[in-house]
């Protein structure tokens, strides 16, 4: 079971294969299990890489530093313990978020690239933000769903990450992954995933890969497109049989895409 040490926190992680580094950072409340197929089947030609966030998946359950730019420091840590340049950073949902704040405090210096998979600038409504889709209200009810019916606000929430009904295997991994972040956890993060990012997007002197599920239940194609209309060097691709997992979604064409994307780098 491969841990490094980051921060104070023991973060697990894979890596497979050799050659271009590929490094995929997860969303809220999941686990590097959602890149399986992105770990395994990109490993002839690139090094893939993955790991937990602190207090995520198989990571050490930290009681502190669940905020997006604590897990950015954690990825410093990681890429310079582990001796990476280079890098393609692959952030989904949360961990685009990620990526953003790794830019803002990092530079990059160790990045040659930026994935963006289904995320918004912010979901949070704000004055002078067509985007937000949540607020107060709808950020309570989270939190009471967290702190009292832990297990089906997963299942609530797991229903509404895809556009169609998994297979049961694939459900039992998602409920799996999902169910290991605990309850304190959870509502750390997903305060904090909520406030206003880092107003770094013009200054990403890196090209980027934005990708959208046309079949999103919670945010919009625009607001996803938005990122790569505020990035200079960016690319945005669709993905039309997908929700919020297009990485287990469109595995074949997403790893293709991918695969386009880091060779003309």
């Amino acid at each position: 079971m491969p841990v490094i040490e980051c921060n104070g926190a023991t973060l697990y992680y894979e890596e497979y294969g050799e050659g271009q580094p590929l490094v995929f950072l997860h969303g809220a409340w999941m686990g590097l299990r959602f890149f399986e197929p992105q770990l395994t089947d990109l490993s002839d030609g690139y090094q893939t890489i993955a790991l937990d966030f602190r207090g995520h998946g198989r990571s050490e359950k930290t009681e502190h530093g669940h905020t997006v730019r604590q897990y950015a420091r954690d990825v410093n840590e990681f890429l310079a313990r582990r001796n990476l340049d280079d890098v393609v950073l692959v952030g989904w949902s949360m961990g685009a978020g990620v990526t953003w704040e790794y830019v803002d405090q990092f530079g990059t210096d160790r990045i040659q690239a930026l994935v963006n998979v289904d995320a918004e600038p912010s979901p949070f409504q704000q004055e002078d933000y067509e985007f937000g889709r949540m607020g107060l209200e709808d950020l309570s009810d989270v939190f009471v769903g967290i702190q009292t019916d832990h297990l089906n606000l997963v299942e609530q929430e797991n229903e509404l990450l895809l556009k169609d009904s998994p297979p049961r295997e694939l459900e039992t991994m998602m409920f799996d992954e999902a169910s290991r972040t605990p309850p304190p956890i959870k509502s750390a993060i997903y305060a904090d995933i909520l406030r206003k990012p880092p107003n770094v997007f013009p200054d990403i002197d890196v090209p980027m890969l934005v990708c959208a599920g046309a079949d999103e239940k919670w945010r919009s194609v625009e607001s996803v497109k938005a990122v790569a209309e505020l990035v200079p060097d960016s690319r945005f691709e669709l993905f039309e049989e997908s929700g919020h997992c297009i990485t287990i979604e469109e595995p074949e064409r997403f790893n293709e895409i991918l695969s386009d994307f880091a060779d003309s780098l």
